[in-house]
């Protein structure tokens, strides 16, 4: 525990470091204040019905990503979402369109012109939402929670135009978090409104266990136990994993290649190089299904809809679950790139032991690539439909929600994250990391 304070304070004796913590605080904590500001025209007193859509199915997971702010009906009540969306096309547009595969190989200046794509497309997305948002608050609350009439042109546009601001304003706190603050700005801004959530669901859990002499407080413990157990294990996995990935690529990738002085080499491939981004894609392409099955008054269109919106049953996290499986691939496919590390290997007179340098190299890469990562696929997938399991198990939905999943994923991957970006920082000016004793180096010298 002392090293631990040592290792804050040495934070904190850092001037830019402790700028930046205290910048994104700051840009966090607005971004918690507009979650809660109502839009104009609309009784907040009377969004009682808004929040009974958003406590189970497919809305329960919209609001968590917006931390609240959907069943608010909040300036943000569309949150960061269009903007992982136009990502996500930008991505995938990016295998198809030549334009773009260039801006992604021309550095800094394509990286710029993709983000300013990705920007003009979130508006784009966000005017198609905001109207469908408007039609479900009309659908979902009293006409008396209505201060101006809903149908006006002057009531649509203003809230829409409002809901587009707030996409927006989220989307540029994110960014000025990721330029000036300690990084991971949008993963940030997701990972704040998940945890607004969990004292909420943790005071459900707690009335269903006491209030309705439903196990009792013996079982929520239990629970409560479980949980850490499940974070701890999640943690030591995620850190695990990372040890497996190198010792694996020295091992089976390049274990017996030496270099003038008998120094080995090794090629770093990771057994999950996608994080977190599949299971964040992958949630996003499933709020289609039941969207376009709604559209449809025939039964079947509403039992695909009604299978699709209970995020606990069977056939969605079979779908959710394989999605995850097929975005891994994807998503590593795009960011490992196994043509260029072989002809970086090939330019730099290396070579795979048995290997033809070249062709026969990327496609080796690749193949090695696709091994490794399948284990890691899986491993995505079992955690996030793990929440559907602790619900057959008469858990409480919204408590169920932080047992892994979407969730738990997301917490820990953008927590671990944000702890290597600090000790960068820490180990740039001759500190050792949190995860060390927290001495300063510059003393031991």
């Amino acid at each position: 525990m002392k090293k631990f304070f040592e290792s804050l304070r040495n934070v904190w004796s850092i001037e830019e470091l402790k700028n930046r913590i205290v910048l994104t605080l700051g840009l966090l904590l607005v971004y918690r204040f507009g979650a809660h500001v109502t839009l104009p025209g609309i009784d907040a007193t009377q969004l009682h019905s808004l929040a009974g859509q958003t406590e189970k199915g497919i809305g329960s997971i919209l609001d968590m990503f917006t931390g609240g702010a959907f069943s608010k009906a909040s300036v943000f009540a569309l949150g960061i979402m269009p903007y992982i969306s136009a990502s996500i096309v930008v991505q995938l547009m990016g295998i198809a369109i030549p334009y773009l595969q260039k801006l992604q190989k021309d550095g800094e200046s394509g990286r710029k012109k993709l983000n300013q794509i990705t920007r003009w497309l979130t508006i784009l997305i966000t005017l198609v939402q905001g109207p469908g948002y408007i039609y479900n608050l009309n659908r979902t609350l009293p006409s008396s929670a209505f201060l101006l009439p809903i149908d006006s042109f002057a009531f649509l546009f203003s809230s829409v135009l409002i809901l587009t601001t707030g996409t927006i304003f989220a989307m540029w706190l994110g960014e000025k978090i990721t330029d000036k603050g300690i990084g991971n700005g949008i993963s940030l801004l997701i990972m704040v409104g998940i945890l607004a959530r969990l004292p909420q669901a943790l005071i459900q859990e707690f009335t269903s266990r006491v209030s309705n002499n439903n196990g009792g407080p013996l079982i929520l413990v239990l629970e409560l136990i479980g949980w850490l157990l499940v974070i701890i294990a999640c943690i030591l996995l995620v850190m695990a994993v990372r040890r497996i990935q190198v010792q694996y690529a020295r091992r089976t990738v390049a274990g017996d290649f030496e270099q003038d002085g008998g120094n080995r080499q090794w090629i770093p491939l990771k057994l999950n190089s996608a994080g977190v981004m599949p299971i964040i894609f992958a949630q996003a392409i499933m709020f289609i299904p039941a969207a376009v099955a709604g559209l449809s008054e025939s039964e079947s269109s509403q039992t695909i809809a009604g299978e699709f919106s209970n995020m606990f049953g069977f056939w969605y996290n079979l779908v959710f679950a394989l999605l995850i499986l097929v975005f891994t691939f994807f998503y590593t496919a795009i960011t490992v790139p196994t043509n260029k590390m072989a002809d970086d290997l090939k330019r730099s007179s290396g070579f795979i032991p048995g290997i033809k340098p070249g062709v026969e190299t990327a496609d080796y890469l690749d193949h090695i690539m696709s091994l490794i990562t399948f284990p890691g696929a899986l491993f995505l997938g079992l955690i996030a439909i793990f929440p559907a399991i602790v619900v057959s198990l008469g858990v409480q939905q919204s408590w169920a929600m932080f047992y892994g999943g979407t969730s738990l994923i997301i917490m820990v991957g953008v927590a671990i994250d944000t702890i290597q970006q600090i000790n960068s920082y820490l180990l740039n000016q001759h500190y050792d990391g949190l995860m060390k004793s927290g001495k300063n180096r510059k003393a031991v010298a």
